[in-house]
């Protein structure tokens, strides 16, 4: 429910969400290695008057891939073209986009890894050789027409780089994998964020929101505007330590991080599947969720944290997620997981 509730107010909080983000490599915190890889590529490139190596950002969601490719561009002093690859349903999408692009700018695909495989195809020379194929007429009459592309810096972002084809994969020239924040990066940014909302709160407060951010920025900045309006109206309008904690809690977010859905999967795994091995589909039926969003949303916080393992014949809880839950693991689950 809290997860759920996250993910539900970002649409009318999205233009302020976008002024949260950072606008420089100066402003943006944590993933330390990856942007100074990244300020080094613009250098390189702005200092030969060329546009960036195509660049891929993969990592799990809200890390800050859409923010690195809109620093990026600005860096390059390039104007960004964005869209999406389930948007993207013809070759024609493709074409007018590409063709629409002036020299040096940046071309924006959010979750690349949609892509359909036929116009997947249609990128490859237009990233290799800055062309595009495009077929005029049909039946006999059909020919291919070769027209060349302005030099532009194509940015994917994806939260699943192994569902990227070979092909596609090795034409990007800069490769970035985005990881979770630790609680002290993650209070920064919201320190940040607090400041720009004109929000009062303390160090206190700040660290008992990221502790329970599951290291990603963009759940931290969406439970620091639900903290603030339960401060607004059960408090004094300052987050506090204490204050954060009753907000988290009526959002079912609790000590550890774990939401209300984050424990239903765990309980759903023990209670009716053993304690696991339980297939991802067995697992999204019992607790009513898509496979995809407890693969993609769920499953990589409970990994990192070590309350879930992937094996071969599917998830097995932890022996921690008994302890967190209040529950005693059987005496065969204790033996295994010991």
């Amino acid at each position: 429910m809290a997860e759920r509730l996250i993910h539900e107010v970002q649409k009318p909080d999205t233009a302020l969400e976008t002024t949260l983000r950072p606008a420089a490599f100066s402003e943006f915190t944590g993933q330390a290695r990856t942007r100074e890889r990244l300020e080094i590529g613009v250098e390189a490139a702005r200092g030969r008057k060329e546009p960036l190596d195509h660049v891929l950002l993969s990592g799990p969601p809200g890390l800050g891939k859409t923010t690195l490719a809109n620093i990026l561009a600005r860096a390059m002093g390039a104007t960004m073209r964005a869209t999406s690859g389930p948007t993207l349903e013809k070759a024609a999408d493709l074409a007018g986009l590409l063709t629409n692009l002036e020299e040096g700018d940046v071309l924006f695909i959010d979750e690349i890894h949609r892509l359909q495989k036929t116009i997947e195809e249609y990128l490859y020379p237009a990233m290799e050789d800055f062309k595009l194929d495009i077929i005029i007429d049909q039946g006999p009459n059909a020919r291919s027409v070769r027209l060349n592309l302005p030099r532009f810096t194509l940015i994917g972002a994806t939260t699943r780089a192994g569902l990227l084809s070979s092909p596609l994969l090795t034409r990007f020239g800069i490769r970035e994998r985005l990881d979770y924040y630790p609680a002290e990066q993650i209070q920064v940014i919201l320190e940040r964020a607090a400041g720009l909302l004109g929000v009062s709160m303390d160090a206190h407060g700040a660290m008992e929101i990221a502790r329970r951010s599951r290291g990603t920025p963009r759940i931290a900045n969406n439970l620091l505007r639900r903290v603030r309006d339960y401060a607004q109206v059960r408090g004094d309008g300052r987050i506090t330590r204490e204050t954060a904690d009753r907000a988290l809690a009526i959002l079912e977010i609790d000590q550890h991080g774990l939401d209300e859905m984050d424990k239903r999967i765990l309980e759903t795994a023990i209670t009716k599947f053993g304690g696991g091995p339980v297939g991802v589909s067995s697992l999204a039926v019992a607790v009513g969720e898509e496979p995809d969003t407890i693969e993609e949303v769920y499953e990589p916080y409970l990994i990192l944290e070590g309350y879930l393992h992937r094996t071969p014949q599917g998830r097995v809880v932890t022996e921690l997620a008994y302890r967190r839950l209040g529950l005693a693991a059987p005496a065969r689950r204790q033996s295994e997981l010991l």
